[in-house]
This record gives structure tokens, sequence and C-alpha cells, in this order.
């Protein structure tokens, strides 16, 4: 058992899409996106703010893949934003028109969280997953910006809320999580939306990783 006494918490923000053919659901998400837009449309491994990923949106009745850029530019053009907090995200006029009309789902083989142990010049890494299951799905919202080039393309945040009694000892935040049979509602239903924003999260299990 890892001993957090004494220990300065750092978040930071990434998260995991792991392609290995044994996680049948995101190897076949990985291989639709491939199919409809290329290859090298996403990055997977080991996903970064601005990284290119897989998120789930609704198309004609199923939720089909696609490549989204992940963090809204800022509005003073300095870096992005990854999270909106699930407690005022209706209320900030960056988030609310799409949390209430362009929902998604980020799909995920676990995220990231860093601490700090006093004595150790490196921060320990540790990935967070939901128990017995080899995906994670996030709560997320899609907008839209122009870049510097004048092109208009697609970006993605998660939602975060509280942490739970799992989390809390590492953070005090952490991802809005679905399960597999709440994705579609998430994204189709706004009164189900505002049920998931409400609510704790899933217990969570960690394991250090390398």
């Amino acid at each position: 058992m890892l001993n957090l006494k004494n220990q300065v918490v750092f978040i930071c923000g990434r998260y995991t899409v792991f392609s290995e053919a044994e996680i049948i659901e995101m190897h076949a998400i990985i291989e639709e996106i491939g199919r409809k837009f290329g290859s090298e449309a996403i990055k997977t491994g080991e996903i970064f703010p601005t990284n290119v990923a897989p998120v789930l949106t609704l198309n004609d009745n199923r939720l089909a893949p696609y490549p989204v850029s992940w963090g809204f530019p800022r509005w003073d053009g300095k870096g992005t934003i990854i999270n909106a907090r699930s407690e005022t995200a209706l209320e900030k006029r960056m988030f609310s028109k799409s949390l209430l009309t362009r929902r998604c789902v980020i799909p995920s083989t676990g995220f990231f969280e860093w601490l700090h142990v006093d004595g150790k010049a490196q921060k320990d890494k540790f990935l967070f997953c939901r128990p017995g299951k080899r995906m994670l799905f996030m709560a997320g919202m899609i907008d839209t910006f122009k870049g510097a080039d004048g092109v208009a393309r697609d970006t993605f945040v998660i939602l975060t809320t509280g942490a739970n009694a799992s989390m809390s000892p590492f953070h005090d935040r952490m991802p809005v999580i679905l399960s597999p049979e709440e994705r579609e509602n998430w994204i189709a239903d706004e009164s189900f939306m505002r049920l998931v924003l409400a609510r704790k999260g899933p217990e969570l299990i960690w394991e250090k990783a390398g």
C-alpha cells in the first residue's frame, strides 16, 4: 500500500489510448477512425493536451468515433483549456453552449496523476482505471475554433468533478466518468446530463506506471 503521508500532490492532464487487440472496444474505435480518416488521424498511447484523439458522438443513432483535438484555446491566446468544472460549466460562456448541444464521450484506457514524494527527485506516476474494466469513458464536450491559419477545427474538453474517496488521496478533482450503458444518454438527453453532473464519481483503482 502506498504511504501518502507528507506528500505533495501535482495534477497533470494526460490519459491513455492503448490499442492492443485484446482491448476489443478501443481497438475497434481506432480501426474505424483509420478506415474513415487515415491511420495517422489520431495519436495513441499517452495522450497530451493538444493531441488529436478519438471522441464518440451520436451519428444516425449510433456511437461513432471522430478525431478531435484536446483543449479549447484560451481567450487570451496563451495555451489551452483542457478541463471544465462540472459544477459551473453551464454558467460559463466558454462552455455552456457546447455542454447543452455538443456533448461527447472520450474513450480511454485510464488517466494519469503524479505524486511528488518528499526526498525523491522524480515524481511518481500512477494510472487510474475502473476495477475489472479495460475501458474508462469520460464525459466531455466539443466546440469549433478557428486557428491562426484561419481553418476551423473541432476541439474537446473533459469535464471534472470533486474527487471521491478513491481519488481524494491523490487529488481533489477527477474526470466525470460514464458507464458504457450511459454514453448515448449523456449525449442525447439533457436531463440525464444534469443528473450526471450532480452525482459522485465511481470508485477507481490505481497502479504505479512506468
